[in-house]
């Protein structure tokens, strides 16, 4: 019998404003020091993909106001309930650099599993109705800034479309995304796709 006192923690998002403390003594730092300290490279991988996320939930206009969900079996749900994945590339990368990255787009069937039971599911498939492929696009080192949504690319494909492939089912190139999704949009024209995409693929059901 599961003890009904280990069960999900309920996450409230924070201001900031919250101090680091001894047993309420406060010890001089808040957790706005904490993330200024840890997530202020956006451009780093780990933290790019959270903020194309964040992104893209503002273009759709997905509430953020609710803290995010590291582990559900997909990044975001719309108000209509269509489940997104949203997925992250960029040519410039923090780090030292002989040319510019190669855009490849990793989207492997996975097993989804569920918070509220900690129970894992037995079959690996993708668990959201559209993805969303961002790229930041500026390939200008000095003057990259992920802060600019004019910087951002982004295309839709429905789940069916990528379980269709023939090709790989672990990752998708720059190149074949084009082919199936054709030209990318940028942030203001972002929900108007994915609607469109969401809505032929009902009408393919």
């Amino acid at each position: 019998m599961s003890d009904s006192s280990l069960g999900r923690l309920k996450i409230n998002r924070l201001s900031g404003g919250e101090v680091f403390h001894e047993d309420g003594q406060s010890a001089g730092f808040e957790v706005l020091d904490f993330w200024r300290w840890s997530t202020s490279d956006l451009v780093m991988n780990t933290t790019r993909g959270i903020l194309a996320e964040y992104i893209v939930a503002r273009a759709l206009g997905v509430s953020t106001d609710r803290a995010r969900e590291e582990w559900g079996a997909f990044d975001l749900r719309t108000d209509d309930g269509l489940r997104i994945e949203v997925k992250s590339c960029g040519y410039v990368q923090s780090w030292a650099q002989e040319k510019l990255s190669t855009i490849q787009f990793v989207v492997p069937k996975r097993l989804g599993w569920d918070p509220d039971t900690n129970v894992m599911q037995t079959e690996a498939r993708r668990h959201a109705d559209v993805y969303v492929f961002a790229l930041l696009a500026h390939k200008d080192k000095a003057t990259i800034d992920p802060l600019n949504l004019s910087q951002w690319r982004f295309w839709a494909l429905s789940t069916k479309d990528l379980d269709d492939r023939e090709r790989s089912q672990y990752s998708i190139t720059l190149n074949s995304l084009r082919s199936l999704a054709g030209d990318p949009v940028g942030f203001a024209d972002l929900r108007a796709t994915v609607e469109q995409v969401a809505r032929r693929n009902e009408a393919d059901v």
